[in-house]
Formats: structure tokens, sequence, C-alpha cells
């Protein structure tokens, strides 16, 4: 599949998406500093969010409107405030993806509503996500999928029966590029509550394009996923973690984003093919075998021994298996110290 011209597949590198989420800090200067250096990084696409507080939730701060679990980042707000505090003004999107075009890395974001996909629909958009938290929402996939344009659906929490009806919504409704991301729906996420040995079965499932929204720390787990088949790498990106921000704490800084973007095409690089044998690479090495050698001076008919045959380095002479078979036959001629044996000599 292609998007905006570019192939998203097994046949070339994995398909890096910067996601900028709320680490704007509700400036657009800082908004437009983060395209520019997920561009210098070699991202190949910046994502952000297209919603506001009041498509998200309700203005109240009680109940479960309230975030109470002392484990959240963001314990003690209210949903209300927080979407507040992440939102991307959407005056601000053209602008962004202007700059993001300029710089030549590709721009989208993940709607959360049909509001917010008619005005992504606005600036053409070439592509769309869909958020974890959204991949149940059926009437949102089929508007998404009514487009036409591809598709990214992050899979965190969806049992195989909701994904199924996921996946049947949004081919229904016109979708025919699409991408399942495995993620795990916890920030940050820990590695040994990833499960990417999912990547493969969901691919052979689900007959598409898969790949990793990632929400651990470093690049691990996204280089060990390409190993398994993912072809999309999504990863939150920050200009600095001590800069704060609703995602700052886990969101990778512009030297990390630069090292994953290297290590995941050298995973890919590293896949190849099946194969045994030397490869063109390795002909020269073939040369450092042992193989067997005269170690001391012989005279015509004198017999070969372990004293006077070894399996040394280089490997001009014939092969090791052949040791015993030698041994106790006689030389026709005479030989120096330092001759590769060979069978004419025997």
């Amino acid at each position: 599949m292609k998007i905006a011209g570019r192939t998203v597949g097994s046949t070339c590198e994995p398909f890096v998406i910067a996601e900028m989420s709320g680490n704007h800090n509700q400036s657009l200067e800082r908004a437009l500093e983060i395209v520019e250096a997920s561009a210098k990084t070699g991202a190949h696409a910046l994502k952000i969010q297209t919603y506001t507080p009041d498509t998200m939730t309700l203005d109240l701060d009680e109940r479960e409107f309230h975030i109470s679990d002392p484990k959240s980042l963001w314990a003690g707000t209210s949903l209300y405030k927080l979407y507040g505090q992440a939102y991307t003004p959407w005056e601000w999107h053209e602008a962004i993806f202007k700059r993001a075009k300029e710089l030549g890395i590709i721009a989208f974001s993940t709607p959360f509503d049909a509001t917010s996909v008619d005005f992504l629909e606005s600036l053409d958009v070439p592509c769309y996500k869909i958020a974890s938290f959204e991949n149940t929402d059926l009437p949102l996939i089929r508007k998404v999928a009514a487009t036409g344009k591809p598709m990214i659906i992050s899979t965190g929490m969806a049992s195989i029966a909701e994904l199924d009806d996921t996946v049947r919504a949004a081919r229904q409704a016109g979708c025919k590029d699409l991408v399942l991301l495995k993620c795990t729906s916890t920030y940050p996420a820990t590695a040994d509550n990833t499960n990417i040995l999912t990547i493969p079965h969901m691919r052979e499932l689900f007959g598409c394009e898969v790949g990793l929204s990632d929400h651990t720390m470093g690049v691990g787990v996204s280089v060990a996923s390409v190993a398994l088949g993912a072809t999309v790498i999504e990863k939150h990106f920050t200009l600095n973690r001590a800069d704060g921000g609703v995602d700052s704490s886990f969101s990778m800084e512009p030297s990390e984003m630069a090292q994953l973007v290297v290590e995941t095409e050298r995973a890919w690089q590293a896949l190849g093919q099946v194969r045994y044998g030397a490869t063109a690479a390795e002909e020269k090495s073939i040369v450092f075998r042992r193989s067997l050698y005269v170690v001391k001076d012989l005279q015509t008919g004198e017999s070969l021994t372990t004293e006077n045959v070894r399996a040394i380095r280089p490997g001009l002479g014939l092969p090791t298996k052949y040791l015993e078979q030698v041994l106790g036959k006689t030389v026709k001629h005479p030989v120096a110290r330092g001759t590769a044996l060979s069978w004419d000599m025997i």
C-alpha cells in the first residue's frame, strides 16, 4: 500500500511516525519546532490529533469525569481539563501540515468524531489514524473508511471479536488500505506487557499490514517488532521531556527518534531471506577456514602422520574432513613445509 506516494510494506524500511499529541504545550511555535525536529530525525510522518474538549467529553469534574487513579499520569484533574491542555487547536492544523509538506514529511491526524473527519477532509489529509480508545467506535470507523483513504488503527484493549467488527466495518465502508498497530494502552507501557508475538498472528488473521504503536521507553521493543513483521512504527515525540506536557514522560526526544529510524531500518535490512552458504560478501573470507597443510619437510615416499600434517589456516588445502583418509598415505615427491595438501601429491 502507499501513503502520500510512499510505499508501506515489507519491501521497504518501516514507516516511522512521530506522534506530537499534546507535546506542543499549547504553543504553535513549539508545534512547528516539533515538525522541524521530526523531519530532521528522518521520521517519515508526523501525526497530530484532532478534537476539542467538547467533542471528547463533558465539562464536569466529578464522578467518572474526574481522574482519581493515583497511578495515572493525569491524576487529580478532570477529563475535560486534560483534553483542554492536550488538544491541538484546529486553526493550527493548516500551518502544521504546510510546514511538514515544505520539509518533505507526511502529516496526518487522528480524528475523534465526525466533525473532525470533515475538517481534516477539508485539509486533504493523505490518511487517517484511529486511536485505541476509538477502535470500537464503528460509526467513526465507517465515517473515516468512506473517505477511501488509508487507515491506521491502533488495537489497544480490543479483543479478536472487537477487531473483527472494526476491520469488517472499515472494509465494508470503503477502506482498501489498512494497517493494524499492536498497542498497549498504558502510559508508559512496559516491555513485558507488550506481547509483540501478536503481530504476525494479527497479520495472518486480518490479511493487512501490521505495526506497533509503542508506548515503551527506548527503541528495543520497536526494533524487535520489525523482526516479527511490523512495517509501521509509531512513537510519541517531544523536543525535550524536561519541558513537561501531558505526554512528555513517555515521549522520545530527537536523538532517540533518530536512533529509532536507523535501528528499525537495520532490523528490516537484516531480515533478508532464508539463505545458507557464503554470500557474495563472504566469498573472500572462505580462505580463512582451516584446511590440511604439510607442516614438516617430507621426502619422496614418506608417510603422512599427525606430526607432519595438520589442520591450520588458511583454507587452500584439502578440507579437514579428509584428515583420517590421508594419514598413512605416502607422498609422490618431496614436499616443503607450508605446502597446502592436495590429492595429486599423495
